[in-house]
């Protein structure tokens, strides 16, 4: 990188990008840190874009759950991955939308001239979150404490209504989006069908890196595929399952996204770079939504985001040719396809977080690579990544794959 910062007008890049299988809360990768995580999905992501770890200027991580990772956990993963201590880090939490903020971060950095080329991503272990104890310095005098579970409150508790996101979402099914218990429970069904698919047509290979698990004895433990995913799942087997959030509610544990672990990352510089660096690229990166409010509900986010992207873009929701929406509950899926007008056979085509999981750090990043490289394998086109997150954001990147 060049001591003088001068903006870039050639478009920025997503050279290529890597992700962990998603394991589940308890599951196979259960034994690591969001850090160590983080580490082998860059290290996977510089090894696909042919990138070497002294050609990277900035590295960017988004991690939601922090209590007890450790100083700039971002910091922590890219030495995991190899990368020289020389390189400058940081970690960003957005909640749910923080490894799509962290591309967006990135274009913005190649963009004014102040980075050459930028790793990031997101990584959660939401299985190491730690439970803590409120107000121990001041000592505990007497009787019984109550420990805080990081999880639930840092990541997955709305701060302005008092309750968790999952009942928040269950309120406003019934006041404002009139979803059935039916709609969404085919909705989970199909995210299931359809990620079972494409493991089996070997759609997730190019994305996705095994995790290696040294053990005390034998052989290590590898994991190379998404845990949560189950093909058997049906409409009618998930009708079965008891309202989670609210007794007379219609969000089940079947119809909200899996509590999972897991990283994703994505190399960024611009395309004149990666020309004089020889290299391919996977997508150009386009216009960048951002929306908050009018409250802290989720279900419209994506689509707000979204329809402001496009109209930063210059085009209209109904001209992308894929879009992926973080399947946070299937409420959120619903809500946004039909607010923007999108038919089904462009909206998470090999399914989402429902099947796959929601490590809330990770999943930005994923939806914008798993885009991607779907437009890749359709010969181009046009699509925008989008997600809802905690406390009534919504964040929506487009990207442009030329066709090929």
């Amino acid at each position: 990188m060049s001591d003088h910062a001068a903006p870039s007008s050639s478009p920025t890049v997503i050279v290529a990008g890597a992700r962990t299988p998603i394991g589940r809360l308890l599951g196979g990768l259960k034994d690591l840190s969001a850090a160590d995580l983080g580490g082998v999905a860059i290290k996977g992501a510089l090894e696909k874009a042919g990138v070497s770890g002294d050609q990277v200027d900035y590295l960017i991580m988004g991690q939601v759950i922090q209590a007890g990772a450790g100083q700039n956990p971002a910091r922590t993963a890219g030495v995991a991955a190899g990368l020289p201590m020389s390189l400058p880090s940081i970690t960003i939490n957005k909640v749910c939308l923080s490894g799509l903020n962290a591309i967006a971060m990135a274009d913005q950095m190649v963009r004014a001239g102040e980075a050459d080329v930028v790793v990031a991503g997101g990584m959660e272990s939401m299985t190491n979150a730690p439970h803590f104890l409120p107000k121990s310095r001041e000592g505990i005098k007497f009787g019984d404490v109550k420990l805080v579970d990081s999880m639930a409150y840092d990541a997955l508790f709305d701060q302005f209504t008092s309750q968790a996101m999952g009942l928040l979402t269950e309120e406003r099914n019934a006041a404002d989006e009139n979803l059935t218990r039916e709609e969404q429970d085919e909705f989970s069904a199909l995210s299931h069908q359809k990620a079972a698919a494409a493991w089996k047509n070997g759609v997730f290979d190019e994305e996705v890196v095994p995790v290696s698990i040294p053990q005390r004895k034998g052989d290590p433990v590898v994991v190379s595929a998404d845990e949560g995913v189950r093909g058997e799942t049906t409409a009618e087997s998930l009708g079965r399952l008891r309202p989670a959030f609210s007794k007379t509610g219609t969000v089940t544990a079947g119809s909200a996204s899996q509590i999972s672990d897991g990283a994703c990352a994505v190399v960024v510089m611009s395309k004149a770079k990666a020309e004089e660096l020889g290299l391919d690229y996977l997508c150009e990166i386009g216009a960048h939504g951002m929306v908050a409010g009018p409250d802290s509900t989720l279900q419209l986010q994506p689509a707000n985001a979204t329809a402001l992207a496009c109209r930063k873009e210059g085009i209209e929701p109904t001209d992308l040719d894929l879009v992926e929406f973080n399947e946070a509950f299937a409420a959120v899926g619903i809500s946004s396809a039909r607010a923007l007008g999108l038919p089904d056979e462009k909206v998470n085509v090999n399914g989402g977080a429902i099947a796959l999981g929601h490590p809330v750090g990770m999943s930005g990043a994923r939806v914008v690579l798993h885009l991607a490289l779907e437009l890749k394998r359709r010969g181009g086109g046009t699509g925008a990544a989008a997600l809802c997150g905690g406390g009534g954001q919504g964040d929506a990147l487009i990207v442009r794959v030329p066709s090929s």
